[in-house]
C-alpha cells in the first residue's frame, strides 16, 4: 500500500543542507544530507513508486546507496515554517510567524542564540552549508 503524498511546502525542489564531517579523523562519521523539496509527492520519485512518470535517477543513487526514510511528516504546508522546523526543531507558531511566510528581505525568524541542527553537529565535529532557498529572513 503506498502512503498518502508527501508535502512539504509550495515551490520547487530548491534546498539542500549538507552536513559533513570537518576532518579527515572525523571520516568514520556518516554524511547527512536533507533535501526539501517543496511540493514534491511521495510517489513522484521513481525509488518510491516505480510507475512515476518523473526520471530522479540521482536522487534514485542517493536512496539505493545510503538510507531511505518513509515515514515523515512536515510541520506546515509552506516554506518558511518548514524550514523553520527542520533547522530548529520547533513549531513556527512558537516564534513571531504566526501564519503565512516571510517577506524576501525580512527580518531573520530564527531567534538570535537559537540552537539549530547545523549548530548541533558543528559542535559534534561536523561541518554544515545550505545551498538553495533559504526563506527565513535577512540580516
Amino acid at each position: 500500500m503506498t502512503p498518502p503524498p508527501l508535502r512539504l511546502a509550495a515551490g520547487l525542489l530548491v534546498s539542500a543542507l549538507t552536513i559533513l564531517p570537518a576532518s579527515a579523523a572525523a571520516a568514520a562519521m556518516p554524511n547527512i544530507v536533507f533535501i526539501l523539496a517543496d511540493d514534491l509527492g511521495y510517489g513522484d520519485v521513481h525509488c518510491y513508486n516505480a510507475q512515476s512518470k518523473i526520471p530522479t535517477p540521482n536522487l534514485d543513487r542517493l536512496a539505493t546507496e545510503g538510507m531511505r526514510f518513509t515515514d515523515a511528516h512536515a510541520p506546515d504546508a509552506v516554506c518558511t515554517p518548514t524550514r523553520y522546523g527542520l533547522l530548529t526543531g520547533r513549531y513556527a507558531f512558537r516564534s513571531r510567524l504566526k501564519s503565512g511566510v516571510l517577506p524576501p528581505w525580512g527580518a531573520p525568524l530564527i531567534e538570535e542564540g537559537r540552537l539549530t541542527l547545523p549548530a548541533m553537529l558543528r559542535q559534534r565535529g561536523y561541518a554544515a552549508a545550505c545551498i538553495g532557498k533559504w526563506h527565513l529572513g535577512w540580516d
